[in-house]
């Protein structure tokens, strides 16, 4: 096959010879309001930065802006300012609101779309939506702050709400970047007015270095200076001397990027810091620097836009030593590279995909390779402090523990605005799509927090930034797996060096797991909340639970599991060529059988009085053990379907077949052994039973879970699985415990609870990587079982599908929640008639964190294309036909296999629960 020139391009980058990389969209969108650029006693992140500070504060971590791009160190900043001669500042980041602000956590309150990118950033556009009147920030905070006290089950009070864009008068601002070089850049920036009459506004690019010099004595200071009238020259000492040539600019504006102290703190400082171009433009202010030097400049575009019309202006960013200007045929670039990412794409989506659906997943891709972020944190320098100490007391607070880490990584981000730190699990959902793009940064990326200054000693994966110590699900050596599989499709090449890596540092996290949140060391594991936050009916990460009793997760189990096939999988893959990989496949072998009986033995002390298997329910479920009594938790949610998910095969004639087949002999010895345990968790098929499936759940049973999975009445909705069972709207599951009621109702869309400052719902909405995993789990069912194992689905509908039907017909609908329907409505937008309807609009998707359960209207993160951005993977796997896709099967489902053998008697079903 021949290479694009975007291949080619991530060939040199990958072998060291052109690093395409170098520069890319690694500014965050929020850097206030983080935890890194806390140095308050209580840690209140929030409360420390805000908003109202950053625009005058220097940072201590990283950067923020709009539309921005910096170097791999973020040494060299660029973004853009806006100014329509009505708003109180300068725009020059999102705003939004702060956890305690938000009528549901913290929420941008913008209009923002990612539409292109390359994986080298090549070529790169996105769209901001600037309205033309005052921009309402204080309208926003004081109705949601209303909303919050007098309903907070109300929806969030959104910037279109305020009225700003109405009578279309807001500008498009579209800002393109197009790469000659590594490191020279041409910058495009369009404004088209929208309104009915002309509008002012004032163009600011700005370019500015990461204050890296305030920090410590005797640190190099970087500098800024005019290069003649219409050009930026930056001297810093880590990089090669650059200049942003910004050929129509009608002035150049010089500051610092140092904290304006006079503004914030009452005391003498910089002359003209950080806010000094916002005070001289808004106020008339002396703020900028008459002698044109700095460590921060803007050039400045004072333009009048005709109603109906667009203005541009192009600048360049390149190494000094690259010539003068604007350098040849800029506009044939821009045309260039569009060309070439069209044909990298051409390659990348299926051809059979539909127009609309492949503007989906175009828009999914560019969303996951804008949301790369540079991310710095060194916690014992953010503990101790730097030449002014922060208050003893942080020193007992947050990630105090994580002395070790260091971070100053590019990393794929939830959301760079509402999520701008990584979180474990969300990460490992990431590199399967960007796999799709960049098979080197994807493997980087799911390796990364394994790596030595991430890890804990201990083997602990760090979390998220608000607390490394909080778990989240183990998914990183499926992730890996998932990038082995898409490689070995696409190439036939298996890259065993990766996959040695991942089973080495999935070894160190196994053993923690395995340590220390097995606390009776009965296989049966405590992770907490395990990043599903509201999900329960009360803090599984809180160290306390009601009655002081223990909680025996049927989701923790399970991801335990899942990870150990995984681990066996890798195992068994690096055993091909290197046969003593198989007593590790065995040892994970055996520890998924050991933790399949111990979801059916809780220990000797339940005297089989409880399982975490209802067998009458047919559902998995938590249970809460006070002293010797052990309470079901029959809320029905995906904790009760996770248990799904730990499925794998092997198999056994291949293993025998083996120049080593030492594999196959442990497994014989192991069936040989503990022969009632082997058949427990081990399906087999075919006249010679060549094929082994491993699961906790025997043929009738998954024909049991799968009842209330596909069930409109329960967890299916029209727009893919709900977290919750629809059923608990009318009847919410309750439990009394030590003379305290405890309840879980079903919530569609926001959440009723605050307990997790009630910014993320698991009790109703669709989560598309769950969706995923069960997905994938059902393609790997029907690998095993074939087209004669069919189920109801919908349940109580007549029709009766394969396995791999049912995981198409899943994904048909979760990719419609973008996708345009009969009328051209796209549920994702809810009832938002103007991004249904206007066109300037209707076809700028936004990928959100989660999903009304019953109408799929974006919810949360309105940019967390992160793990969201897997819909561009379903529209792959869609297009390239599993089998079943698109089949449905209406005879009898075919007679099933015996029932293996469970203890326990079966739980009674109350409507509610006490002790």
């Amino acid at each position: 096959m021949t290479l694009t020139a975007e291949d080619l391009r991530l060939q040199k980058a990958d072998a060291g010879a052109e690093d395409w990389r170098l520069f890319g969209p690694y500014l965050s969108e929020r850097q206030w309001g983080t935890v890194r650029e806390d140095y308050s006693e209580g840690g209140t992140a929030w409360d420390y930065l805000p908003h109202d500070h950053a625009r005058s504060r220097a940072y201590r971590w990283g950067e923020d802006g709009i539309a921005g791009i910096s170097d791999s160190e973020q040494y060299i900043c660029f973004s853009l300012a806006l100014w329509n001669g009505q708003d109180p500042i300068l725009k020059e980041r999102m705003f939004g609101l702060t956890n305690d602000q938000g009528n549901h956590g913290e929420d941008v309150k913008e209009y923002y779309f990612y539409q292109d990118s390359t994986p080298t950033h090549s070529y790169m556009k996105m769209l901001y939506k600037y309205p033309q009147a005052a921009f309402p920030y204080g309208r926003l905070v004081e109705e949601n702050a209303r909303r919050k006290a007098s309903d907070p089950a109300s929806f969030e009070y959104e910037l279109m709400d305020t009225g700003v864009f109405e009578g279309n008068r807001y500008f498009d601002v579209t800002v393109e970047y197009a790469k000659r070089w590594i490191d020279d850049i041409l910058i495009r920036i369009t404004v088209h007015n929208h309104g009915p009459e002309d509008a002012p506004i004032w163009l600011l690019p700005t370019v500015w270095c990461r204050n890296t010099w305030s920090w410590s004595s005797g640190a190099e200071r970087p500098q800024l200076e005019a290069h003649g009238a219409q050009a930026i020259s930056l001297r810093h000492p880590k990089t090669p001397e650059m200049r942003l040539f910004c050929p129509n600019a009608d002035r150049l504006l010089f500051c610092e990027n140092e904290t304006n102290t006079g503004r914030l703190f009452g005391q003498t400082g910089a002359p003209f810091p950080k806010d000094g171009i916002n005070d001289h433009l808004i106020h008339g202010a002396a703020s900028v620097n008459p002698a044109m030097t700095g460590t921060k400049a803007s050039a400045m575009h004072q333009r009048t836009v005709s109603a109906g019309q667009s203005i541009t202006i192009t600048l360049r960013l390149a190494q000094s030593a690259y010539g003068e200007g604007l350098g040849e045929a800029p506009d044939k670039l821009f045309a260039d590279r569009i060309a070439e990412a069209d044909e990298f794409y051409a390659r990348r989506i299926p051809a059979k995909v539909t127009g609309d659906r492949r503007a989906i997943a175009r828009q999914a891709h560019a969303g996951m390779l804008w949301s790369k972020q540079f991310f710095h944190y060194v916690v014992s320098d953010w503990l101790d402090g730097d030449q002014v100490p922060p208050p003893a007391g942080r020193k007992q607070g947050r990630n105090k523990e994580w002395r070790h880490f260091y971070a100053a990584d590019i990393i794929s981000m939830p959301d760079k605005w509402e999520y701008p730190w990584f979180a474990s699990w969300d990460l490992g959902f990431h590199t399967v799509v960007l796999a799709r793009t960049d098979l080197t940064f994807a493997k980087e990326q799911v390796l990364l927090l394994s790596r030595e200054w991430f890890m804990h000693p201990n083997g602990q994966v760090p979390a998220y930034e608000w607390a490394f110590d909080d778990v989240n699900p183990p998914v990183q050596v499926w992730a890996g797996l998932k990038i082995v599989e898409y490689e070995r499709r696409m190439t036939g090449n298996i890259d065993r060096a990766f996959l040695r890596r991942l089973l080495d540092h999935g070894l160190l996290y196994f053993t923690w797991w395995v340590n220390r949140k097995d606390a009776e060391g009965n296989n049966l594991y405590q992770g907490g909340f395990l990043g599903l936050d509201n999900i329960s009916v009360f803090d599984r990460s809180s160290g306390y639970l009601p009655g002081g009793g223990r909680l025996y997760q049927s989701d923790g189990t399970a991801w335990v599991a899942f990870f150990a096939l995984q681990m066996m999988q890798a195992a068994k893959i690096l055993g091909e060529k290197e046969p003593l990989n198989h007593e590790m496949a065995a040892k994970f072998f055996q520890h998924f059988a050991l933790i399949a009986d111990a979801l059916d033995h809780i220990d000797v002390a339940s005297a089989n009085s409880a399982d975490l298997w209802d067998e009458e329910d047919g559902l998995y479920y938590d249970v809460l053990r006070i002293g010797d009594t052990f309470i079901p938790l029959k809320a029905r949610s995906l904790v009760s379907f996770i248990p799904m998910i730990a499925v794998s095969s092997l198999n056994l004639a291949e293993l025998e077949a083996e120049d080593n087949a030492s594999f196959a002999r442990r497994i014989a010895w192991f069936r040989g052994k503990q022969t009632e345990l082997f058949h427990r968790i081990t399906e087999r098929d075919g006249a010679e039973e060549a094929n082994l499936l491993l699961s906790f759940l025997s043929p009738d049973e998954l024909v049991k879970i799968l009842k209330p999975l596909l069930d409109p009445e329960e967890m299916l909705s029209d727009y893919g699985i709900r977290s919750m069972s629809r059923r608990h709207l009318d009847q919410p599951f309750r439990v009394v415990v030590g003379g305290h009621l405890f309840e879980a109702g079903y919530q569609p869309a926001e959440s009723h609870s605050g307990m997790f400052g009630g910014n993320s719902n698991w009790r109703g909405p669709i989560w598309m990587p769950i969706n995923y995993l069960l997905i994938d789990a059902l393609r790997g069912y029907h690998a095993h079982y074939g087209d004669t194992f069919t189920v109801e689905c919908p349940t109580g509908s007549g029709q009766y599908l394969t396995l791999s039907a049912v995981a198409d017909e899943l994904s048909r609908r979760l990719v419609s929640i973008f996708e345009r329907d009969e009328q051209g409505r796209r549920p994702v937008f809810g009832a938002n008639e103007t991004m249904q309807s206007d066109p300037a609009w209707k076809e700028n998707v936004l990928f959100y964190e989660y999903f009304h359960g019953d109408v799929g209207a974006g919810i949360g993160a309105s940019h967390q294309t992160g793990w969201t951005g897997l819909v561009g993977v379903l529209i792959e796997e869609l297009a390239i036909g599993g089998s079943g896709a698109g089949e449905s099967a209406r005879e009898t489902p075919a007679a099933l296999k015996g029932k293996r053998p469970r203890s326990g008697a079966a739980s009674s079903k109350p409507s509610s629960q006490a002790i």
